[in-house]
């Protein structure tokens, strides 16, 4: 089974083919072939309900797309909240950037690890609180990447194009997985996965070298940091395939209802990456 580069859908893939392999050899056959489908990402007509697994007897619902729907919604409506309150406050207090930054961020950084490995991807608690930490990161990062805006109302054209360039993206992703004109096979994954993981160690090596240096050319606004960001927004677009790709499993392979948060966690945090790298970009641009 494909798992995603994602950490949480890489777990949350992980626990529902557990719960396959409870159903026997037939239903594990099915579950391998995708036979526990309804209409969602990926379904295909004719194929049953889903079906909870026995190790999910608990729960009266299957997840449905409505569920990741409704979940990933709520995350981002605190996120968005949190982050405007930032925001302000850093206007207010200018001082307060970088705290706030270092909180959210590497809040964030931490929740997530908790959330996959310690076996929380159905809470919905763990899945808010991050919601919370990367409203008060994406709120510094917007001010830090504005900061040239501040005082010439420029700031909601710049952010309200960020946000735009986001919603697109993912719009257009999700059309792509729908029509299958991007299929999402095991090579296509591990490509993908090396690209991030080779991403990330860029990105450690320059923060490294930048100590030495005094410069870092990954995030200095020169050529190479341009196309830094845009090989990382476009790593982070096709994400969406692999995250599209596990949640759709996820609702054919009949996880519980309660399991949408981790994939509203999962969305989140490719959603958020991307955001960033967006903003980064234009602020690259206007310098």
């Amino acid at each position: 089974m494909r798992t995603s580069s994602n950490p949480v859908f890489s777990s949350l893939s992980q626990d529902s083919a557990r719960g396959a392999t409870q159903l026997g050899g037939a239903g594990r056959a099915a579950y391998q072939q995708g036979q526990y489908a309804q209409p969602g990402f990926g379904a295909q007509p004719g194929y049953a309900t889903p079906q909870a697994h026995p190790q999910f007897a608990a729960d009266t619902r299957p997840m449905t797309i409505d569920d990741v729907v409704t979940k990933t919604a709520t995350t981002l409506g605190v996120l968005s909240i949190v982050g405007v309150i930032a925001f302000a406050l850093i206007t207010a207090n200018p001082g307060l950037l970088f705290p706030i930054l270092l909180v959210g961020g590497i809040g964030g950084l931490i929740t997530v690890p908790i959330a996959t490995f310690g076996r929380k991807m159905d809470s919905a608690p763990v899945t808010l609180v991050y919601g919370a930490l990367e409203g008060l990161f994406v709120g510094a990062a917007t001010y830090l990447f504005t900061i040239d805006l501040q005082g010439t109302g420029g700031i909601l054209g710049a952010v309200g194009a960020a946000i735009l360039g986001t919603i697109g993206v993912f719009v257009g992703m999700l059309f792509v997985y729908k029509t299958g004109a991007v299929r999402v096979t095991p090579k296509f994954t591990r490509f993908l996965t090396a690209g991030i993981v080779g991403v990330l160690f860029a990105a450690l090596g320059s923060i490294v070298l930048s100590f030495f240096t005094g410069t870092n050319p990954l995030y200095n606004g020169g050529p190479i940091a341009i196309g830094f960001c845009l090989l990382c927004i476009g790593l982070a677009a096709f994400s969406f395939l692999l995250d599209f790709d596990n949640a759709d499993r996820l609702v054919r392979a009949g996880a519980p209802s309660k399991m949408a948060w981790g994939v509203a966690l999962g969305l989140t945090v490719t959603l958020v990456w991307l955001y960033i790298e967006i903003l980064r970009l234009m602020s690259y641009f206007r310098d």
